[in-house]
This record gives C-alpha cells, structure tokens and sequence, in this order.
C-alpha cells in the first residue's frame, strides 16, 4: 500500500479509501462480515475510511462506528452531510441549523468524539457558502471535526469555496471527493485542475463506474443477481438495469476494448480502472466500495497497479481525455440546468411551441 499527503494537510493517506457506502441495508447488512471487511482493510494498510450519514439511513455510520472500536486511532475517519435525513424539511442542506445537527447525529453514530474529514456532500446551491463555511469552521474550532472537504462540487464552487474561505477568515475546504473513472472523465478538463491548484486532496468515487468497469456487464448476458444494474439489487438503481439501459450498448463496445488493454497489460479490467485512477497526479486516494471479503481482497490485490504512458495513451483511445462516456451523470444538483434557468422566460419552456425569432 502506498500513501500520499491528504492535500496541503500533514496527513498521510493510504492510496485507496475504504468507501462504506454498501455497509448496510442497502448492500451488505451482515454487521459481522462488515467487520471483517473493515479489519482486513486496516491489516492490509488502509488508513482511510469514508461514509455518509445518508448510507442506509444511518446504518453504514453505526457498522462502520462499532467497526473501528479500538482501532479509532488508527483511521482518518471521513463522513459526510447534506442529503435528507428523515422528512422534516430542515433535516438536509448546508444551513448553520442543520450542519450543527448532522455533525452531533454522526458523531453519536460513529461513536466517537471528533470526524478527521467532514465532507458537504453535494454544494447547497440555495444557501450562501459563507453561511456554510462559517458553521464548518466553528466545529473545527470546537474540535468536534478536523478538516472539511466538498464532494461533487463543479470547478468553479471549488474556486468560489475558496475564495470565500480566504476573504471571510473561514476553515477551508481541504478535499474534494468528485466523481472519476475511465467512463467519467470529464472532471480532468476544469475540476481537477482546479483542485490540484488550489492544493486540495482529491478523493474519487466510483472508480470502477458503478461495476461496469469490473467486466461483470456482458454483452448478451444476464447482469448478476443483486449488482448494481440488474434491477434486482436496489429500488433507485432499477431504472438503470443493462437491459434497459439505452446507453449500454456503447458500455459494452468500451469494456469489451479496454478488457483488450488489460490484458495486453497482463492486468485484470478491475486493476486497469483501478491503476488509470490513481496515475492522475491531482488524486490522493481511490475509494473502493466492496461489499465482500472476496471483492475486497481484489480490490487490495490492484492497490500498487502502475500503468506506463503506452497503456494510459491506449485507454485514451477508447475513453478520450476530458470526456464522459454517454449516460454519466455527476448529479451535482446545478439548478443553472433546470429549463426554468435555460430559457429567457416561461413562454420559451419544455411545453412551448417553438417560434422563429
């Protein structure tokens, strides 16, 4: 396992992340294999786990809590914030009254008395950044949280987080956790080096783009039972599921050429989307989401992949650098995007008849 410094921090972080986003309800909800999951992670020299207090409703913090039980010291524990915790209207966002609420709920759920990394999930476009930081900064202050972190904030809310942090006196955004894969590489066009100027740590998700880069989608074949695309595995994912999916055809043409590759390289299609991920020189750590011990010992086994200049410009042929492959969606929320703030007035929306100017 290799380490990098966790952006301008002095912490050093293993190069992949155990993500817990499948602890639980939603992926593994058997506490004891978690555990083992966790312990072997941590013996294998991981030393950075992130969750969200959104993952199964709670639960993943409550596994992952019970999880690291004496071994706290041993972890940069990360968590995150923003998404709805329940239907209370206030429950969710980047307000100072919820910020102040979310923390005190995943700190109880964690079971511990401070998070090394408290990441705002998505950017709260319909609340002020200053409002924000300015909460974040009173619980580093307090103690209660180390370093704060964005996850999924486009270019420029990374340079305005900036901004505002340096103009207001206020705690700075440390990390950004984007979206980056062989399929998603849109990000290395703006948000990348965005964050690499701005001397954040950059920690991805999805960097085997929902399992797609594992090679288990095949062309003519049934999407296992239970993953993520089969529409078996999850209500919010059976929208997505490969036979419905009008984007699958071209998934499949790219994992059936970069399988090629892989091989050329001598490396499984895991370890080349995995290996592509950690080569950009802005990312600190590649967050990996097994719900197995068998997923897991894989996923370590590809920890200290390299790939040469003649691998990376082959995978450039299939993906081209700055693009995403069709049907990507970094789910950033910009309201810029919705119809009502694409068009000059109602009369020119969705449902209008289009008029010659």
């Amino acid at each position: 396992m290799r380490y990098r410094k966790l952006g301008r921090t002095g912490v050093e972080v293993s190069t992949q992340t155990l993500g817990a986003m499948m602890f639980g309800e939603v992926g593994n909800p058997d506490y004891d294999e978690v555990e083992r999951i966790v312990h072997r992670a941590l013996d294998a020299g991981i030393n950075f786990i992130d969750t969200a207090d959104m993952y199964s409703a709670g639960e993943s913090e409550r596994f992952v809590g019970r999880a690291v039980k004496g071994r706290r010291d041993e972890v940069v524990l990360a968590t995150k914030f923003f998404f709805p915790m329940g239907e209370d209207r206030t429950r969710s966002g980047g307000s100072r009254r919820w910020i102040v609420q979310a923390v005190e709920d995943s700190l109880r759920r964690l079971d511990t008395d401070h998070i090394d990394l408290y990441q705002m999930h998505r950017r709260a476009w319909d609340t002020d950044l200053e409002e924000t930081l300015d909460a974040l900064t009173d619980l580093v202050r307090q103690g209660k949280v180390l370093y704060i972190g964005s996850s999924s904030y486009p270019a420029d809310q990374i340079v305005e987080a900036q901004w505002v942090a340096e103009r207001r006196g206020t705690a700075r955004f440390v990390t950004e956790q984007p979206q980056y894969s062989i399929f998603a590489r849109a990000n290395e066009e703006f948000m990348l080096p965005a964050a690499l100027r701005h001397g954040m740590g950059v920690i991805p998700w999805s960097p085997l783009a929902g399992g797609w880069l594992t090679g288990k989608y095949r062309r003519g074949e049934q999407a296992p039972a239970g993953s993520r695309f089969s529409g078996t595995s999850h209500p919010a994912w059976e929208r997505r599921a490969v036979d419905v999916d009008p984007n699958s055809a071209v998934r499949y043409d790219a994992v059936e050429r970069l399988t090629k590759v892989a091989e050329s390289a001598g490396l499984s299609l895991t370890h080349l989307a995995l290996g592509f991920v950690t080569e950009h020189p802005a990312v600190t750590s590649t967050i990996i989401g097994p719900k197995t011990l068998e997923q897991l010992d894989d996923l370590l086994a590809g920890a200290d992949v390299r790939l040469d200049t003649a691998v990376l410009d082959a995978i450039d042929e299939v993906v081209p650098p700055g693009t995403d492959i069709a049907g990507i969606d970094h789910r950033s929320g910009n309201p810029a995007l919705t119809p009502e703030n694409r068009r000059r007035s109602a009369a020119n929306g969705p449902d209008a008849t289009s008029r010659a100017a």
